[in-house]
């Protein structure tokens, strides 16, 4: 082989392997999106079939016919839970308490964050203390139902809104972020005599709103799911008004094994609880949350603070 064939070889091997490379890629791309694609159906089709279930007709449910395409249209069971006050009554308050909850809860988790980012605070690595205690050792269900009964608070709205009103967890994932702006900034605004709080909603909060998104959307959604704190501390006849969507949906499964005569005595219809008024109330439970998704995406942008300092 001659000196000039030399780097022509060298190039067709080059370009070999950038070949292999490539369909090597290529192949884990496409493997990545069969996972993916897998993984999206896993969480479509249940709510595909939950929509079907609660379009079709009784008699197609009974047989099973019904997976993800309505059979037998029927838009009875809608009509039932939109025209039935127990359920548009606790959808309602559901959505209420849900918007209270996550704001009073980010409002917290802001407020016991941002102190911790002083490191001159007095006393700061004791409450850092205290708040990781608090993750690794709690009362337990019975010392809070017993402080919830002592203050007066079972069988009302402050047994939903207080008691969980604040995430230890989502106050340390507040300060890192606050960590992550840079001291300069502050600084500056100190030097110009901004006071803390000036500090706070005029630097950090607005560098702050992916943060701010992603952990009112976990206390949203959190609250919006939870039944069990309204299971164990509404448990009054009078307290059914205060009973979140998420419980009334419990209730609604409980009572469709019962029959007709106790379906009634406990409020429900009389007739009992089909299974399309069961999906129904599904669907009414979980597509409002939904679709608070897409509008909060726009603030999952890393990298907010890139340019903020320069040098």
């Amino acid at each position: 082989m001659s000196i000039a064939d030399k780097p022509a070889s060298r190039q067709t091997k080059r370009l070999h392997d950038g070949m292999i490379k490539s369909r090597k890629t290529r192949l884990e791309d496409l493997a990545i999106a069969a996972v993916c694609f897998l993984l999206m159906l896993m969480c479509v089709l249940p709510m595909l079939h939950v929509l079907a279930s609660s379009l079709s007709s009784a008699e197609y449910l009974v047989r099973n016919e019904v997976f993800i395409w309505p059979k037998g249209w029927n838009f009875e069971a809608y009509k039932t839970v939109l025209t039935t006050e127990k359920y548009v009554r606790s959808l309602g308050w559901t959505a209420i308490l849900t918007v209270m909850c996550t704001l009073l809860s980010i409002s917290l988790t802001i407020c016991a964050a941002y102190p911790l980012t002083y490191s001159n605070l007095k006393g700061g690595k004791f409450i850092n203390f205290l708040f990781l205690f608090t993750m690794y050792f709690s009362a337990g269900t019975i010392p809070s139902y017993l402080l919830l009964s002592r203050m007066h608070m079972l069988n009302t709205p402050y047994a939903l809104i207080f008691p969980n009103c604040i995430s230890v967890f989502n106050v340390i994932i507040m300060r890192s972020f606050f960590y992550s702006v840079p001291d300069s900034l502050r600084e500056a605004a100190e030097i110009d005599g901004a006071s803390p709080i000036r500090v706070l909603v005029q630097i950090y909060l607005p560098l702050s709103l992916p943060v701010i998104a992603t952990l009112s959307l976990f206390y949203a959604v959190g609250r919006w799911n939870g039944f069990s704190d309204a299971l164990m501390y509404l448990k009054h006849k009078d307290a059914e008004k205060y009973w979140p969507i998420q419980l009334l949906l419990y209730n609604v499964i409980k009572n469709s094994t019962q029959t007709t005569e106790q379906a009634a005595q406990e409020g429900f219809f009389a007739n009992g609880v089909s299974k399309t008024i069961q999906m129904a109330t599904v669907m009414f439970a979980t597509v409002p949350i939904l679709l608070v998704y897409p509008w909060l995406q726009r603030y999952f942008v890393t990298g907010v603070t890139i340019g903020a300092v320069k040098g």
